[in-house]
């Protein structure tokens, strides 16, 4: 399953916030794609990723946006 978090226009700490109320609704294996527009997203992402133990799929910069793919590991 995969679901998107549309986090455009939030800045830190919320797009992690949100991330983290979406990820306590899917299983183990199941994907979030999270649309942020904060620059320091990407370093919050990696870290954040670091200390739950998710999975950073991907992330890239499209245009003002930044696209993660994150997987929830356990």
């Amino acid at each position: 399953m995969e679901q998107v978090v549309d986090v455009r226009g939030l800045s830190c700490p919320m797009p992690i916030i949100r991330t983290k109320k979406a990820m306590d609704q899917i299983e183990a294996g199941d994907h979030l794609v999270v649309l942020a527009t904060d620059p320091g997203a990407v370093a919050d992402f990696q870290a954040w990723t670091r200390r739950t133990g998710h999975k950073l799929v991907s992330s890239e910069q499209v245009d003002q946006e930044f696209h993660f793919r994150l997987e929830k590991v356990k």
